[in-house]
């Protein structure tokens, strides 16, 4: 849980820097950039899962 807001902390963190700097962000202003970044968290999510059930057995 620490690591979740932790990250969710740190993307906001990026996100007002970018912002306050002018700095572009580090994805696409689209729907479809959003939904990458929301893709690639669940896939990093669900394959530490994974890993996680295949070395506790």
């Amino acid at each position: 849980m620490t690591a979740a807001l932790t990250g969710i902390l740190l993307g906001l963190a990026i996100g007002a820097g970018c912002r306050w700097f002018d700095i572009p962000l580090p994805a696409p202003p689209r729907l479809v950039g959003a939904l990458l970044v929301v893709a690639m968290t669940l896939g990093f999510l669900g394959t530490d899962y994974v890993l996680t059930l295949t070395a506790a057995r």
